[in-house]
C-alpha cells in the first residue's frame, strides 16, 4: 500500500562549488538535462506521486528559486542566510517547524526514475532512507545496515565495519519524530559549529529510531556536484531514466 506524504522537503542551499563556473551563476538545482531545471523535474516527479506541497530550503542565488516559486504552485520558501558557512543539517533544521507529519526529504542536485518514489512511499516504515546498487559515481556514501536498518553511513567504506547493503541516493522520508531527533543532535553540535550534514544527524538519530533502508539494486539516478557527473548523467542516466518512466507511465493505472 502506498503512503504518500503530503510534504516534501527540498535542501538547496549549496554552492555547487564544484561545478566550476556553472555553479557560480546558478544554483545546482538549475542545471539542466532534456531542456527542463533539474529541480523542476523533481518537482514534476513528487506532484505525480501525489506530493501537493514542497519546501525549498534555499542558499545560493535565492532569486532563482524566487522566480520558481512565483510561477509553480505549492512551493514554500525558507532561506538560510549563512548557507556558506553552515551544512545541510543546518539547512534543513530552518524548515523544522514548517512540518508537522511525516515527509520527503530530497537533494536539490538530484535526478532520478519515478520508481524512486514509488519504492520510497510503498516501504512500511515511517522513516526509510532508498538505498540503491552500485553507481561507480566516484562520490559514493555508502550504506550500512542490520537487518535493514540503518546503522552507519560513509564516504569511506572501510570506516564501516558492518554489511554495506548499497549507495546513499539522497531520497529520504522522515517522520516529525525522527526530524525532532535530528534536530537535538544537531543543536548540541551547533554549539560548535553549523558545519553538520543531515547524513550526520539522520545516524545519529538512527540510535534511538529505526530507519529502514530498502535497496533498489538497479535504480537509475544520479547527483550532480561537478562536471564529471553532468557529462555522465548527459550520455548515461538521463537517457536511461527517460526510457524508464515512459515504461513506467504507460504501466500506470492512471
Amino acid at each position: 500500500m502506498m503512503r504518500v506524504p503530503d510534504t516534501a522537503i527540498i535542501v538547496a542551499a549549496g554552492r555547487g562549488v564544484r561545478l566550476g563556473d556553472m555553479g557560480t551563476e546558478r544554483p545546482k538545482g538549475f542545471i539542466e538535462l532534456g531542456g527542463m531545471p533539474i529541480i523542476e523535474r523533481s518537482l514534476a516527479c513528487l506532484a505525480a506521486a501525489g506530493v501537493r506541497r514542497t519546501i525549498i530550503v534555499t542558499g545560493h542565488l535565492p532569486e532563482y528559486y524566487n522566480a520558481l516559486a512565483q510561477r509553480a504552485p505549492g512551493i514554500e520558501l525558507v532561506h538560510n542566510p549563512d548557507y556558506a558557512s553552515s551544512g545541510s543539517m543546518y539547512t534543513l533544521y530552518l524548515a523544522r517547524e514548517r512540518v508537522s507529519e511525516d515527509f520527503v526529504l530530497l537533494e536539490s542536485d538530484l535526478v532520478y526514475e519515478r520508481r524512486a518514489l514509488d519504492v520510497l512511499f510503498a516501504s512500511p516504515g515511517s522513516d526509510t532512507l532508498l538505498t540503491s546498487g552500485p553507481t561507480q559515481s566516484g562520490d559514493e556514501v555508502y550504506v550500512e545496515a542490520s537487518s535493514g536498518r540503518l546503522t552507519g553511513l560513509s564516504k569511506k567504506r572501510a570506516e564501516l565495519r558492518g554489511t554495506v547493503v548499497g549507495e546513499l541516493v539522497g531520497i529520504t522520508r522522515l517522520s516529525v519524530r525522527c526530524l525532532f531527533a535530528m534536530c537535538a543532535h544537531a543543536e548540541r553540535v551547533f554549539l560548535e559549529t553549523r558545519h553538520l550534514e543531515y547524513e550526520q544527524a539522520l545516524v545519529a538519530a538512527a540510535r534511538e529510531i529505526r530507519v529502514d533502508c530498502p535497496v533498489v539494486t538497479d535504480l537509475a539516478w544520479t547527483e550532480i556536484d561537478d562536471e564529471r557527473h553532468l557529462a555522465r548523467a548527459r550520455a548515461h542516466i538521463f537517457p536511461s531514466i527517460v526510457e524508464r518512466d515512459a515504461v513506467h507511465a504507460a504501466s500506470s493505472p492512471c
